[in-house]
């Protein structure tokens, strides 16, 4: 796998466009206007919002699809008090990316599931259609910068839930076309707390044909080690922090964050009191516990806003971030380290995915594989 992640950095294709000079329309983004400094003599806060100016959030999980359902009306250029995220706070909060969840109640399986989640796929493309000024939709690490470099957040379709396969490569293929991203292995027969059945060994090996990345939060200790085995692209944890520093079920033990930094994967760390602890300092205990363990290239932020669970103080919502980047310059962060944090290390991942895919088509036809004849 280092040999092919080799291979991709020095590609001249689409995918290497991040390590180019950052052209003058991202260095200014988002507007000025909507990032001011509250205090301009707090020099780790304006750094942070230089810092951000270039390399901004890339943000692992949101539940706005979600939330903006069960809305009536709303707005998100003008702003909604209904919602934890709206296109003013994410720009104050310098986020250029965001993955907006797809998952479903968990009474919601079988066909029910499948339906679900089309039609919250639906509902996203028909948000960022609503707003083309500040949303753009992407599906690869590429289309994620040309967002970035024209000012937009760039929003990406999942993760998904194990369920809304219903059990059918197929389904995987379809939803794929249709632009998710990112599927969570929990939640399904073939993906449970026995971990991986064959079936679930063959949807991953689909999803590297595809280019879905694995999203192994909540997922039992031999699903994740499972998925480093036979997964050529590296793997997502959307929503866990350090297990270490609070024992939250989704959050990591040290030996298997030891083993996603090896594997190459990535440990999103949630802004919820719940997973990280009620302040800000306590969200960046975690975030350098990950760094020490994981490595620096196995870290990254998730923000975990609109989906239904209370945050620490000083980062209520979208706009945020600043603070918390802040935080870290304090502790002696490096900005280089910081700029993998926020969109670096995401980039990596949606790269890998993107190569392992190409590579993996030259080899593998679509598998015809059914539950009934791998598990039955």
């Amino acid at each position: 796998m280092a040999d092919l992640q080799d291979d991709l950095h020095t590609s001249t294709g689409a995918g290497g466009l991040d390590d180019l000079p950052v052209p003058p329309a991202a260095q200014a983004f988002p507007p000025e206007p909507y990032a001011p400094v509250s205090d301009p003599d707090d020099e780790p806060l304006a750094r942070a919002h230089a810092v951000l100016a270039a390399h901004p959030v890339a943000d692992g999980y949101s539940g706005l699809p979600r939330t903006l359902k069960h809305l009536p009306w709303y707005d998100l250029e003008l702003g909604e008090s209904a919602v934890d995220t709206d296109l003013p706070r994410l720009r104050e909060g310098r986020v250029g990316a965001l993955f907006w969840s797809l998952h479903l109640p968990e009474a919601v399986d079988g066909d029910r599931a499948v339906g679900a989640t089309l039609e919250q796929l639906d509902l996203v493309k028909t948000v960022v259609r609503a707003y083309p000024e500040g949303l753009r939709l992407a599906y690869d690490a590429g289309q994620a910068i040309d967002a970035r470099n024209c000012g937009r957040v760039a929003v990406l379709p999942g993760p998904a839930g194990a369920a809304a396969l219903g059990d059918c490569l197929g389904i995987l293929r379809s939803l794929h076309a249709l632009g998710l991203r990112v599927l969570t292995l929990t939640g399904a027969s073939w993906a449970s707390e026995a971990g991986l059945t064959r079936f679930g060994e063959e949807v991953v090996r689909e999803m590297n044909r595809l280019g879905v990345v694995a999203d192994l939060s909540g997922a039992c200790a031999d699903t994740i080690r499972r998925t480093f085995a036979i997964s050529k692209a590296p793997a997502l944890c959307t929503r866990s922090a350090a297990r270490a520093l609070r024992p939250h079920p989704a959050n990591l033990p040290d030996d298997l964050l030891v083993e996603l930094g090896a594997a190459g994967g990535l440990c999103m760390v949630p802004l919820t009191a719940e997973q990280t602890g009620p302040t800000v300092r306590d969200v960046a205990d975690h975030l350098d516990h990950v760094r020490t363990v994981a490595g620096p290239r196995s870290v990254g932020l998730s923000g975990t806003y609109d989906a239904g669970t209370a945050h620490p103080l000083e980062l209520g919502d979208a706009s945020c971030y600043p603070r918390l980047i802040a935080e870290l310059l304090r502790r002696g962060w490096d900005e280089a380290d910081v700029a993998l944090l926020t969109w670096g290390n995401v980039q990596r991942v949606l790269r890998g995915a993107a190569f392992t895919a190409r590579a993996a088509q030259l080899r593998r036809e679509p598998s015809t594989a059914t539950i009934a004849e791998l598990d039955g």
